[in-house]
C-alpha cells in the first residue's frame, strides 16, 4: 500500500533532507508499506528549494513542488495533495518535532477502520506562548466548529484517499485543513504521540500569521455572526430597560442629575461592541469578495523529482 508524505516546508533546508531519510527508514521496517514524498517549499527564505532538489535526485520517489510566493502552510498542503498518489496521505511538519518513528502508529490506529487520525502530543514542545495561543485557538475551534466529541486535531495526521479527494474540491483561497476534514468525515481517532523539541531554528508561526489562520475560520461556520445577533439583542433590550428605569426615576425625583460618566461609559461599552461586529461582518464580505475573484490557493513556479519534472501549475491547480 502507497503512502503520500505531504510536507509543507518553511525555512527547513537543515531538516528536510534529514527528515525524508528517516521517514524512508522507518518505512522499510514495514514491507507492507510503501512510501512518496510530496515537499512543498513555501517561499522559503533560505536554501529549502535546494535541499527538496537534492533529496528529489537522491531518492527517486520524491517530488518537489516550488510555490511562487508564501501561501501559508494549509494552502502547501493542499497544492501537495494535488500530486499525492497514495491509497493513505499522512501530514507532517519538515521540523522533525513530528518524529518519524511516531507514524506507525497512526498507521496501526487507521488500521481499525478509521477515515482519519490525528496525532496529538502528550506533552506538547512548543514556546509558552505558543502554547498559550493554541489553547485559545483551540477552545474557539471546539465551539465554532461542528466536529466529533472528544477529537483533537494537530499538524500530524493520517487520512484515506476518498478523504483528501473531497478536500481538494475547496476551492477556497484560504483553506483550513483539519476544519475540511470534519466537513468531510466524523469516522475519525486520536493517538497519542511524543512531541520533540525544534532541531534547528524557532518556529515561524507568529502572533499575526495565528491570528490570520485562527480568522480563516470564519470560511466554514456562521456561527460568529448568531452570537453577534445574540448579544445585539441583549444589549438593545438592557438598553430599553435601562431607559424605562431613567425615566421613572426621572418622574419620580425630578430634581435627579443626569450621570455623564454612566452614560459615557454606557456608549463606549455599545459603540465598541458595534465596531466589533462591524468588523466581524466586514472579515466575512472580504473573504467573499477574495472568493469571487478567484484568489488562488497556490501558484506552482517549479517541480522537481519524481514523474512530473518540468511540469507547471497556475492558480489553485489548473495545468498550464
Amino acid at each position: 500500500m502507497l503512502v503520500s508524505v505531504v510536507v509543507p516546508c518553511y525555512n527547513s533546508e537543515k531538516t528536510i533532507e534529514k527528515l525524508v531519510y528517516l521517514v524512508t527508514r522507518e518505512f522499510d521496517k514495514y514491507p507492507e508499506y510503501e512510501c512518496e514524498f510530496i515537499l512543498v517549499n513555501d517561499y522559503s527564505r533560505d536554501n529549502t528549494f535546494e535541499a527538496i532538489t537534492r533529496a528529489a535526485k537522491a531518492y527517486p520517489n520524491v517530488k518537489g513542488i516550488n510555490l511562487a510566493k508564501n501561501f501559508g502552510q494549509h494552502n502547501a498542503i493542499m497544492a501537495g495533495l494535488h500530486y499525492a498518489q497514495g491509497d493513505l496521505i499522512l501530514g507532517m511538519d519538515d521540523d522533525l518535532q513530528h518524529y518519524p518513528d511516531q507514524v506507525p502508529l497512526l498507521l496501526k490506529k487507521l488500521e481499525e477502520g478509521y477515515d482519519v487520525v490525528f496525532g496529538v502530543y502528550r506533552q506538547r514542545k512548543f514556546s509558552k506562548w505558543r502554547n498559550f495561543t493554541g489553547a485559545v485557538s483551540k477552545f474557539l475551534l471546539w465551539h465554532i466548529v461542528d466536529r466529533p466529541k472528544g477529537i483533537q486535531m494537530s499538524s500530524f495526521w493520517l487520512s484515506r484517499r476518498y478523504v483528501c479527494e473531497e478536500l481538494k474540491k475547496f476551492d477556497g483561497y484560504n483553506a483550513y485543513l483539519q476544519i475540511l476534514f470534519f466537513r468531510t468525515t466524523h469516522n475519525m481517532a486520536n493517538v497519542e504521540i511524543e512531541h520533540h523539541e525544534r532541531e534547528q531554528g524557532k518556529s515561524n508561526y507568529s502572533f499575526i500569521k495565528g491570528m490570520r489562520l485562527l480568522f480563516s475560520c470564519l470560511n466554514y461556520t456562521v456561527i460568529p455572526l448568531r452570537i453577534a445577533t445574540a448579544l445585539g439583542i441583549l444589549f438593545s433590550g438592557s438598553g430599553f430597560l435601562g431607559a424605562i428605569a431613567v425615566f421613572i426615576q426621572k418622574l419620580l425625583k425630578p430634581d435627579i442629575a443626569v450621570g455623564w460618566s454612566s452614560m459615557m461609559c454606557a456608549m463606549l461599552v455599545f459603540f465598541g461592541f458595534s465596531f466589533l461586529m462591524l468588523g466581524l461582518m466586514g472579515e466575512y464580505i472580504g473573504k467573499m469578495i477574495l472568493n469571487l475573484n478567484k484568489t488562488p490557493q497556490y501558484v506552482i513556479r517549479e517541480i522537481v523529482g519524481g514523474d512530473i519534472e518540468g511540469e507547471q501549475l497556475t492558480e489553485g491547480g489548473d495545468q498550464e
